[in-house]
C-alpha cells in the first residue's frame, strides 16, 4: 500500500472560541488543556507508518509563521501552501491534491481539519486502514461518526448499502444541521455525524471536481501552476485563485458525485466548535467543574472555567462558562456558547 499523504486544512478564523482564540491566533494554534496545539495534535495523529511523513498544510497567508512554528516544534518537514484569499474548503483541497499528485499521480490523500480533536489515535489509524481499499478503488470516502447526543451543530449523513464487509457504505443522503427533535430522529434511524474528514485518490477527486465544479478546478490549476516559492512556502497565484467560486467540498463534490462513500467510526471526535464542546472534552472534578489555568471554583458545580494570564475565582455558581484572558472575558451559560459567533459578527470584533 502506498503511503497516504495527510492534507491538513488550517484556514479557520477561530472566532467561536473567543477570547482564547482570535483572528490573529485561531483555535487550531491553541492548546486546549494540553501542551500541544490542535494542529500539532492533528499532525501527530498521522505519524503511523501508513502515512507519508511530510504532510501538506493549506492555510491563509496570514498564518504562515504559526504553521511553520507548529511543524518546527514537532521537528517535522511539511509542505506549506498558502491561499492568498479564502475560497472555502473545496479550492483548498484541490490545491492540496495537485501538490499530492506532484509526488505520485495516483496519490492517496487524507483530508483533515487542523482544529478537530480525536482522542483515540489507534482507532483513528485503524479506520483509515480499513477505508483504504474502497478509496483505492475510486471511492471518495468521508468518515461518519456515530452520534452520542442529538447534536445540532453538525451535519448528518444517511448511509446506504454496504460496499464490502467491514468497509464503507454508499451515501444515501447528506442533511444539514437539524433541530433537536430532527437530530433525535436521525440517531434513531442510524445516521452519522459528518466529520468533514475524507480519504480518496487525488486523481479521482480532481476528475469529479472537473465534472461537477469545473470553474473551481480551472481556477485552482492556474493558481497552482503560477504559484511562487517564498522560502518554505508555496504561495498560490492571487488572481487565479480569487477567481474560484467559494464552495465547500460537500456542496461542490460530495453531495453530487456517484462515488461518495461513508466509513462509520466510533471514536470520540469533536470539531471543537464551541466552549460547550471544550467543556465536554476536558476532565472534570467530582462536582462536574472543568478548570484550566489560573482559576478556582468554590461551592459550585458544572462550570467551565478557562483562565489564562489572569487569576479567576467562581463562588457559588452553577452551569457557567467563564473564559478569562488578557484579550477579553467571556461569561455565558452552558448551552449558549454557540451564539458567540453571531454576537461577534453583530458588533465590532474585539482585537
Amino acid at each position: 500500500m502506498q503511503a497516504i499523504i495527510p492534507l491538513i486544512l488550517s484556514g479557520g478564523a477561530g472566532t467561536r472560541l473567543w477570547p482564547l482564540s482570535t483572528e490573529e491566533r485561531p483555535k487550531q494554534f491553541v492548546a486546549l488543556g494540553k501542551t500541544s496545539s490542535l494542529i500539532e495534535n492533528t499532525v501527530l495523529r498521522c505519524r503511523d507508518r501508513i502515512f507519508d511523513h511530510r504532510p501538506i498544510v493549506v492555510s491563509g497567508d496570514r498564518y504562515r509563521f504559526l504553521i511553520a512554528e507548529a511543524l518546527r516544534n514537532l521537528r517535522i518537514d511539511g509542505e506549506i501552501m498558502l491561499e492568498p484569499v479564502a475560497r472555502d474548503s473545496c479550492a483548498a483541497v484541490a490545491a492540496g491534491c495537485l501538490a499530492a499528485q506532484a509526488r505520485s499521480p495516483s496519490a492517496l490523500v487524507l483530508v483533515l481539519a487542523a482544529d478537530h480533536m480525536i482522542h483515540d489515535n489507534t482507532s483513528f489509524v485503524q479506520a483509515v486502514v480499513a477505508a483504504t481499499a474502497d478509496a483505492e478503488e475510486g471511492k471518495l470516502v468521508t468518515f461518519g461518526v456515530k452520534p452520542t447526543t442529538p447534536e445540532t451543530a453538525y451535519g448528518y449523513i444517511k448511509p446506504g448499502e454496504a460496499l464490502r464487509k467491514n468497509g464503507c457504505y454508499r451515501i444515501d443522503s447528506f442533511v444539514e444541521k437539524p433541530d433537536v427533535s430532527r437530530a433525535e430522529k436521525y440517531i434513531r434511524e442510524g445516521y452519522f455525524w459528518n466529520s468533514g474528514n475524507f480519504l480518496f485518490r487525488a486523481d479521482v477527486f480532481l476528475d469529479e471536481l472537473g465534472y461537477h465544479a469545473p470553474e473551481i478546478l480551472a481556477a485552482v490549476r492556474l493558481a497552482y501552476a503560477n504559484s511562487v516559492l517564498h522560502g518554505d512556502f508555496k504561495i498560490l497565484n492571487r488572481e487565479h485563485f480569487a477567481s474560484s467560486p467559494r464552495l465547500s467540498i460537500d456542496y461542490a463534490v460530495m453531495e453530487k458525485t456517484a462515488h461518495a462513500a461513508i466509513f462509520p467510526v466510533n471514536y470520540q471526535w469533536s470539531d471543537v466548535g464551541s466552549w460547550d464542546a471544550v467543556r465536554d472534552l476536558l476532565p472534570k472534578d467530582e462536582f462536574g467543574n472543568c478548570v484550566f489555568g489560573d482559576g478556582l471554583v468554590a461551592d459550585g458545580a458544572n462550570n467551565l472555567l478557562y483562565a489564562s494570564d489572569i487569576e479567576t475565582l467562581l463562588i457559588g455558581v452553577e452551569g457557567l462558562i467563564v473564559v478569562a484572558t488578557s484579550k477579553g472575558v467571556l461569561v455565558t451559560r452552558e448551552g449558549l456558547s454557540e451564539k458567540l459567533k453571531v454576537v461577534l459578527q453583530g458588533k465590532r470584533k474585539p482585537a
